[in-house]
């Protein structure tokens, strides 16, 4: 079993003594329906599972608001017992019977020790829809992703790296022959990304080309998918955009790049859909001049993340110009470092909210400057910079702090860490370890 930080949220949520019941959310394969399987069947009694998409005909079990008479014919149809604090009651792709959504607030109401979760690849579908009721306050969300580096480390058996690069003291007195090893990992990541059945197939064989065939089938899934978003959207629309989404990941995004023959509102909507079944992820503009920095954004300006570092890599065709490249902070004009740096950020955020991605830009004659990531932290806009070259050289990150004055700003690049006044340089696989160390 790839274990998962998402577990260590899920046991907690076991411990409390009135659980709310949660809705998993996440894009398809990123491996919702398998955790909540392995913690049912590890920290219960039972696990009781209802796939609404399998077996449509339960949905009559929820044409009632009564968790007794659901809770009832439940078991009778599973003949097994439903207890509170022993068993688990595991919804799957729930959003095919919103109705079930619903009931979670009874069951919190009317039957509060009842463990409860929730989840759907589409479910963000249901939870905008006009005429869906939204139980407020007596649920909560819980966000999941692709297997983050750190994760991707232990599911390759190298636990003590893993451990290693939790703690910040280790990469700044980092060995050269053990910082090799772990930006080789790092390009492995690279191209594999952190799709749970993309990296149990390298586990079990160590053979890229049948990793890239799996991705391949991956993607279709999400293509497939299409026809289920909106009515209103064509497929074309969305595949376009879902392939410059991977295309144009770390710059600008310009609509009429994606086609120009197309209105906009038409492609806002198509992407609005995409990052819905999140497969893509909305980088914001923001001025930076404080937190929280979602009240300082420019909504016309955004950039764009993949859902997975690996899946857009194989979409673009870029297998051996990593393996071949030597800085892989220059890979594709640096778009998959930033890829890389972004998709951390997120998987490393509190699951138990939606993670938002910020950067910085200024636009103005012969002083352009854009910095790639902010992220709130310690209580002020930190700025994160995903280049190679010297930080003498960065000219942006040196106005954001000379504008904004924070205590220090970072870069994250493939050399080893050290310290430029107040600018932090660390390596790839240092991200999380800085971010949570108290420098």
């Amino acid at each position: 079993m790839i274990h998962r930080d998402i577990y260590n949220s899920l046991i907690n949520w076991r411990k409390e003594s009135v659980p709310k019941p949660i809705l998993l959310r996440g894009a398809r394969q990123v491996g919702k329906s398998f955790i909540v399987n392995a913690f049912g069947t590890n920290e219960f009694d039972n696990i009781i599972t209802i796939n609404f998409e399998r077996n449509p005909e339960y949905k009559e079990l929820f044409t009632t608001n009564s968790p007794k008479v659901i809770i009832e014919k439940i078991m009778l149809l599973s003949g097994r017992e439903i207890n509170a604090g022993t068993t688990l009651l595991f919804f799957d792709e729930i959003q095919e019977c919103p109705e079930a959504i619903t009931s979670l607030r009874y069951f919190y109401e009317e039957r509060p020790g009842i463990h409860i979760i929730g989840a759907g690849s589409l479910l963000e579908f249901s939870l905008r829809s006009s005429n869906f009721k939204m139980p407020v306050g007596r649920i909560q969300y819980l966000f999941m992703h692709p297997l983050s580096f750190n994760e991707f480390l232990g599911a390759l058996g190298e636990t003590h790296l893993q451990k290693f690069t939790t703690d910040f003291n280790n990469i700044k007195n980092i060995d050269p022959l053990i910082h090799n090893k772990l930006t080789e990992l790092v390009r492995t990541y690279f191209i594999l990304g952190g799709m749970p059945a993309v990296i149990a197939e390298y586990v079990k064989n160590a053979n890229i080309l049948r990793c890239q065939k799996i991705q391949r089938s991956i993607i279709d899934t999400y293509l497939d998918d299409f026809g289920k978003y909106s009515k209103a959207t064509d497929f074309m629309t969305l595949r376009k955009l879902f392939y410059s989404a991977a295309k144009f990941t770390g710059e600008k995004f310009v609509y009429a790049r994606v086609d120009n023959t197309q209105k906009t509102a038409v492609l806002k909507n198509a992407l609005n859909l995409l990052e819905l079944a999140g497969v893509l992820i909305k980088i914001k503009r923001s001025t930076g001049d404080g937190i929280p920095l979602e009240s300082n954004v420019k909504e016309n300006f955004f950039k764009i993340l993949f859902l997975d570092i690996g899946l857009m890599n194989n979409i673009n065709g870029s297998f051996n110009k990593i393996i071949l490249e030597k800085d892989l902070s220059s890979s594709l004009k640096g778009s998959v470092a930033e890829q890389f740096v972004g998709q951390q950020l997120i998987c490393h955020g509190n699951p138990w909210q939606k993670t938002a991605l910020f950067y910085w830009a200024r636009e103005a004659k012969n002083s352009s400057a854009e910095i790639d990531y902010l992220v709130e932290h310690n209580g002020f806009p930190l700025a994160i910079e995903v280049k190679s070259g010297n930080i003498k050289r960065m000219k942006s990150i040196m106005m954001f702090m000379e504008k904004y004055k924070p205590p220090y700003s970072l870069r994250v690049s493939q050399n080893t860490y050290c310290k430029d006044r107040n600018i932090y340089s660390i390596p790839f696989y240092g991200i999380n370890s800085f971010l949570q160390s108290s420098l």
